[in-house]
């Protein structure tokens, strides 16, 4: 059992090396401006390694812009949540966690990239979409059957379904990091504001 934890672990510590790498590549040169071969050499891997884990080097900047280089925060609010919480409760502990500063920058960074490289909007959306999918499956184990499915899947569908149009600016949201005297941000709420104010909707009902 110690074996199989450890090689998972470097495993996953493998992939976010080189998805890490891709997304700064990424960044530094545009996607035109390096190849696989600057990846695996940068991050100090293999090219037969990088394809044991991604299909092309845009999985790899799209994963790497999600990549969490450390998750026991998010494991210890799971063992704090108590037993009683309603399922309203903990997605909202959740979303508070797993959208940080820098995971919202990131997506950022990675939308910017897709609109100027629309090879990379396909990983674009499928990173999202793991988020959604990683969430989904955090609050059916939570719920160990005590709340309908169907629920679950609408309460969760509900929450992220504003992160498309929240990260590309359809919704008037200041995002950390942005500037609040920017003219096109009038009368824009602050992130806090709206994830507050999403949720009273959702208590509420809809």
């Amino acid at each position: 059992m110690a074996k199989q934890t450890l090689r998972h672990l470097k495993k996953e510590a493998t992939e976010k090396a080189l998805a890490t790498t891709a997304f700064e590549l990424a960044l530094e040169h545009g996607l035109d401006g390096f190849v696989v071969e600057d990846i695996v050499q940068k991050a100090g891997y293999s090219r037969r390694t990088f394809a044991n884990y991604f299909t092309c080097k845009e999985e790899a900047v799209a994963m790497g812009a999600t990549s969490v280089n450390n998750t026991s925060e998010f494991e210890q609010l799971l063992t704090r949540i108590p037993s009683d919480a309603s399922l309203l409760d903990v997605l909202y502990q959740l979303i508070q966690m797993q959208l940080t500063t820098d995971l919202i920058g990131r997506l950022r960074e990675l939308l910017l990239l897709s609109q100027k490289y629309p090879v990379l909007e396909p990983h674009f959306l499928g990173v999202v979409h793991q988020m959604q999918t990683t969430a989904q499956e955090t609050l059916l184990d939570l719920s160990n059957g005590k709340n309908d499915e169907v629920y679950t899947y609408l309460l969760i569908n509900a929450v992220y379904g504003t992160i498309l149009p929240l990260i590309d600016g359809r919704l008037n949201v200041l995002l950390p990091g942005q500037n609040i005297s920017d003219p096109q941000r009038t009368g824009a709420v602050l992130f806090d504001e709206f994830l507050e104010n999403m949720f009273v909707h959702l208590r509420k009902g809809f």
